[in-house]
């Protein structure tokens, strides 16, 4: 508990990296992945070919009980989609959000570089879809639409989201 507490409070510096391992559960074949994605409301407005290039960089990662996958602050390089296990968001002090199967994280920081918005632990062993920026921004390099689209969903999510606070 001590090694996770200062991993927390940043006394202590953690590699995603180093915590993930390539999944032993059941192969995930690109079907699956891009059943999964479209889960993911940012990949809502994308056609099954843009979604089949997203599938191919998506890696199937295992995580250990107790894994730091994402810290309030740090810099976020991945996104996370959970495809069994639960985690823990720690969006606040007061605010802790139970995570589980078909829920993702990282979405935000993957779009536009800026640090991580929660703490997110592992509660159980979690088998995850993960996307690393590097992939991501080189696929969004190669299939121009994909960009089109995403900004399209985000522009509807804002709208919903603005049509919400007003109503």
């Amino acid at each position: 508990m001590e090694l996770i507490g200062r991993m927390l409070d940043g006394s202590l510096p953690y590699d995603v990296q180093a915590v993930l391992r390539p999944s032993a559960g059941p192969a995930v074949g690109q079907g699956e992945k891009i059943e999964r994605l479209l889960e993911v409301p940012i990949f809502e407005g994308c056609s099954r070919r843009q979604l089949r290039a997203v599938a191919r960089i998506a890696g199937v990662f295992s995580a250990p009980a107790g894994a730091v996958l994402t810290r309030t602050g740090d810099i976020g390089r991945e996104f996370f989609l959970i495809l069994d296990g639960t985690a823990r968001a720690e969006v606040s002090p007061r605010k802790r959000v139970r995570l589980g199967p078909g829920d993702f994280f990282g979405e935000m920081s993957l779009l536009d570089g800026q640090p991580r918005s929660a703490t997110v632990v592992a509660e159980t062993p979690l088998r995850l879809l993960v996307i690393n920026s590097r992939n991501f921004h080189y696929v969004l390099a190669e299939v121009p639409e994909l960009t089109r689209a995403l900004l399209a969903t985000l522009s509807r999510r804002v709208r919903q989201a603005e049509k919400s606070l007003n109503a």
